[in-house]
C-alpha cells in the first residue's frame, strides 16, 4: 500500500517502496510499513503518515502534455452527474489523468490518444494505478465504435469533426464536454454544434483560490488557480 508522508514543513511525500530519504532524515521501509500513523527517521525526528488515497496516487503519475486539472475534472464530474453504471469515451488522453478520473467512478471508459508518445504515457499512468480504462492509439475522428454513452469528453484544439460521430453514439440526453483554452474555439465549436442536433447546455470556466488559515491570519492567497480553459456543454437530443 502507498504512503503519504508529511514533514514538518508540512511537505507531503508519497511513497511505495523502499527506503525514504528526505531533508528530515531517512525513513526505512520497515518503519514505514509499521501499523501506527507516525514513522521516525533515522535523526530522530517523528513525522506523520497516513493511506494515500486516489488523489494522492495520481499526483506521483508522469507528466507529458498539459492535463485536465482536479477543478475541471470535478465541474464534468458534477455537471454531468455519471455514475458507477455510465459508459464514457474520452479522446486526447494526454497523460491519462482525466480518464483515470472518469475511471475511478466507473470500469466503462475508453480513451483515445493519437499521438504515439503521450499514448504511451497515458497508457503507463493508468495501469500503474490501477484504471480499467481501455486506451486506444486510434484517431477519434476517424469514427467511435462505442455507443450508448452517457458521456464524451474531448481534449482536442478542434473538436468540431467530431461532432458527427458523437452525436451517432452518445444516448438520447447524454453529454458531450469539450475542453478548450480559447474562447475563439468555443465559438467556432458552438456553429459547428448547431449542424448536429446537440443542446448547448453551458460554457463556465472554474476558478479556485485557496486561503491561509494560520494563528490569527486569515487571507487569500495571492497566487490562484484562474482561467485554464473552457468548459462547453453540450446535451443530444
Amino acid at each position: 500500500m502507498s504512503k503519504i508522508i508529511i514533514d514538518k514543513k508540512n511537505k507531503r511525500h508519497y511513497w511505495e517502496s523502499g527506503d525514504l530519504h528526505i531533508e528530515e532524515g531517512s525513513i526505512t521501509e520497515k518503519e514505514i510499513k509499521k501499523n501506527c500513523s507516525t514513522v521516525s527517521t533515522n535523526l530522530g525526528k517523528v513525522l506523520h503518515k497516513f493511506e494515500a488515497q486516489f488523489p494522492d496516487k495520481v499526483q506521483d503519475l508522469k507528466r507529458g502534455p498539459a492535463t485536465i486539472i482536479p477543478k475541471d475534472i470535478g465541474t464534468i464530474i458534477a455537471t454531468t452527474g455519471i455514475n458507477s453504471k455510465s459508459k464514457i469515451v474520452d479522446a486526447g488522453s494526454g497523460s491519462g489523468i482525466l480518464a483515470a478520473y472518469l475511471s475511478n467512478i466507473t470500469d466503462s471508459v475508453t480513451t483515445y490518444e493519437i499521438n504515439k508518445k503521450h499514448f504511451k504515457i497515458s497508457k503507463s499512468n493508468l495501469k500503474k494505478i490501477g484504471s480499467k480504462a481501455k486506451i486506444k492509439n486510434q484517431d477519434i475522428s476517424e469514427g467511435i465504435k462505442e455507443i450508448n454513452l452517457d458521456l464524451i469528453t474531448l481534449d482536442l484544439p478542434e473538436p468540431g469533426p467530431i461532432l458527427k460521430h458523437a452525436h451517432t453514439s452518445l444516448k438520447s440526453g447524454a453529454y458531450l464536454v469539450c475542453y478548450l483554452p480559447s474562447i475563439t474555439q468555443v465559438h467556432e465549436l458552438i456553429k459547428d454544434s448547431k449542424k448536429h442536433n446537440f443542446i448547448l447546455e453551458k460554457v463556465s470556466e472554474t476558478l479556485e483560490r485557496e486561503w491561509t488559515v494560520k494563528d490569527k491570519v486569515c487571507r487569500p492567497n495571492h497566487q490562484m488557480l484562474g482561467h485554464t480553459a473552457f468548459l462547453v456543454f453540450f446535451r443530444k437530443y
